[in-house]
């Protein structure tokens, strides 16, 4: 069989003989997983844990079916208790770019847990990362750790907040920032699959002040300022949005964005928790060329670790304490595990040819997948950007909240299910990104292009 290291130019004719091929066929039943021990525990997790899992998307609610319960997971691939392999797209929900137990990164844990797990202390590994995300990303001066993606949110806005004397903050229908209360509002990702954009227990009094706009649509951004820009504190957005799967930015969106901040005295906060060295070292804001003034980060600056950070200008993270009013404060933050394994990471992706690479890889198996859709008559659009990409199964173009949930969810858990039998891990929701990393292989693709097509077949 031609490999796709071969130039990458396997043809869909020549690709779909392969499929055909009785190897392929015998390849495609035998990865079909039992999943008994998996089966076992999930009913001993459901009596201990809410739903039997510590985040709602892993309970495979919105797809049917079992989670396979991981025992291990090494490259591309994670091992579930039952001895099955799958190739893994979901990497962690995104930070694990270089792949599953890097050498260079768990050789970092390793020497930083023998010297101790946690100092709640300064040390110098803080600093190290702290340089680092410094350098890589354009518009922070000065950063904070903290242990989330959802802290880094709560702080930055609380931050902006303080910095504007302002209450009132815009958000996006469809984009998740983590499960503040206040932020619990059309949030996307989990809360998208669940059909529960707003979460009982949140008092309307903590939404009050939370502004909802749309996502690749400025004017509606222009009538929130027009007719409360005064007491508007800032605008938080992912620039790229990878809650409600993977939506890019219209050209101009997001220097609209920056223009409406600017001129009203807010402040633009990107949440780059997903896109943050995701889309190359500076993230969605060096692609875009568009600077905002409060950046957050995530796992991805900590290896995979639990991890989050939010940084900017000098003057306004010169706001936080011990140098100013605003209080934030973490017990593990900075754990110095989380901080070596950051270090090694972004150390690694700063070698020449990762993102290229990484693109490449990610440019052709959308394009082969585009390709089976068409072949197979099946109704989908694939959004894509970098190394992240998701499947709509939708006969419209995916460009905001509202456009994302015309996708057949029923389809994408039958599509889902059926992969997953032939070994190969997709985001168990339609409005998740998958991932590629770093360690996938040309067969890796290969044998998810294979498993796809079989899967789109039966649809």
């Amino acid at each position: 069989m031609p490999s796709v290291a071969d130039g990458f130019c396997l043809s869909l004719t020549t690709f779909l003989s392969h499929v055909r091929n009785p190897q392929v066929s015998n390849f495609l039943k035998i990865m079909s997983p039992q999943i008994k021990k998996s089966v076992e525990l999930y009913k001993l997790a459901q009596r201990l844990m809410p739903g039997g899992v510590n985040s709602p998307v892993r309970s495979f609610k919105a797809v049917g079916g079992t989670p396979p319960f991981i025992a291990g997971a090494k490259g591309a691939y994670v091992f579930d208790v039952d001895g099955n392999r799958y190739i893994d797209y979901v990497s962690s929900w995104g930070p694990l770019i270089l792949g599953h137990a890097h050498p260079d990164i768990v050789e970092a844990i390793k020497e930083a847990a023998e010297r101790g797990t946690s100092y709640g202390a300064p040390h110098e590994k803080e600093i190290e990362l702290a340089k680092l995300v410094t350098e890589c990303v354009p518009s922070v001066d000065m950063v904070r750790m903290v242990n989330s993606g959802t802290e880094a949110l709560m702080s930055a806005i609380r931050v902006a907040r303080a910095y504007t004397k302002r209450d009132l903050i815009v958000k996006f229908e469809g984009c998740y920032h983590g499960h503040a209360d206040y932020l619990l509002v059309k949030a996307g990702s989990g809360a998208t699959t669940f059909g529960a954009p707003s979460s009982p227990g949140v008092p309307s009094d903590f939404t009050k002040n939370t502004l909802l706009a749309r996502y690749n649509d400025l004017p509606s951004v222009e009538r929130l300022f027009a007719e409360r820009g005064r007491d508007i504190a800032c605008v938080v957005i992912e620039p790229v949005a990878g809650n409600m799967g993977v939506v890019t930015p219209k050209e101009g969106f997001l220097e609209g964005l920056r223009k409406i901040t600017q001129d009203a005295g807010a402040l633009l906060i990107f949440d780059e928790v997903i896109s943050g060295f995701r889309l190359g070292l500076g993230g969605a804001q060096e692609m875009y060329d568009v600077s905002p003034d409060l950046t957050c980060l995530g796992k991805i600056i900590g290896g995979g670790l639990p991890v989050g950070a939010f940084g900017g200008r000098q003057d306004i993270m010169e706001m936080v304490a011990p140098l100013g009013p605003v209080y934030q404060a973490g017990t593990l933050s900075g754990n110095p595990l989380a901080m070596a394994a950051g270090v090694a990471a972004i150390s690694k992706l700063r070698e020449k040819g990762t993102y290229e690479r990484l693109e490449k890889l990610t440019h052709y198996l959308v394009e082969e997948l585009r390709g089976i859709l068409k072949k197979t008559g099946i109704e989908a659009q694939i959004n894509s950007i970098g190394s992240m990409f998701t499947v709509f199964f939708t006969d419209s173009e995916v460009v905001d909240y509202d456009s994302a949930l015309t996708s057949s969810t029923d389809t994408y858990a039958g599509f889902f299910r059926d992969i997953l039998e032939s070994g190969v891990m997709f985001p168990p929701s339609q409005f998740e990104a998958c991932f590629l990393s770093l360690a996938h292989t040309e067969e890796d693709l290969e044998i998810t292009l294979r498993a796809a097509y079989e899967a789109l077949r039966t649809l």
